[in-house]
């Protein structure tokens, strides 16, 4: 009887299942057998009871592992200033001024007066010191302080260089 030969009866066909187990053929041939677990490959291994470096990872760990590399440190550390200004600078300076953007250590903040930017010009070194205690010394290493935008006296897209109109009455 014939492997592809469906009108073997169901006897036969559960003694070749058996055999085919069992390491054999129904023709008698011999099977090769499974490999064993040290002779697999690493795709077919299991795993077992111990760690494994196939074993699922935290979610913490897989973001510490892309932290530490040097194109996301440097975004971190910018939406880490902007979540923990409050607490960096404290409330009363953060309820009178704010961070723009940080470009290669210059972090610009923008204080919503003159005043205001005039007194944290002068606590500069103060504030550096704040971030390198909070973030490390590489993130802020300078600080670029403006006040409020002027207003803009040009209404509409066309408009005149230079001075322009002023007082015309006189």
């Amino acid at each position: 009887m014939h492997e592809d030969d469906p009108s073997g009866s169901a006897e036969e066909l559960a003694r070749r299942l058996i055999g085919e187990f069992h390491g054999q053929s129904a023709l008698g041939k011999r099977v090769p057998r499974r490999l064993k677990p040290d002779q697999r490959p690493d795709r077919f291994r299991w795993s077992g009871p111990g760690p494994d470096v196939r074993d699922p990872k935290p979610f913490s760990e897989l973001c510490d592992q892309l932290q530490k590399k040097d194109t996301w440190s440097a975004k971190l550390a910018e939406g880490k200033i902007f979540s923990l200004w409050p607490m960096i600078v404290g409330d009363q300076i953060a309820s009178h001024a704010k961070p723009l953007h940080l470009t290669d250590g210059l972090l610009h903040v923008q204080a919503e007066s003159t005043a205001w930017a005039t007194q944290l010009r002068l606590m500069q070194n103060q504030l550096l010191e704040k971030f390198s205690h909070h973030m490390g010394t590489r993130v802020v290493r300078a600080l670029k302080i403006t006040g409020p935008k002027a207003p803009s006296w040009k209404k509409g897209e066309r408009h005149v260089r230079g001075r322009g109109p002023r007082d015309t009455y006189g």
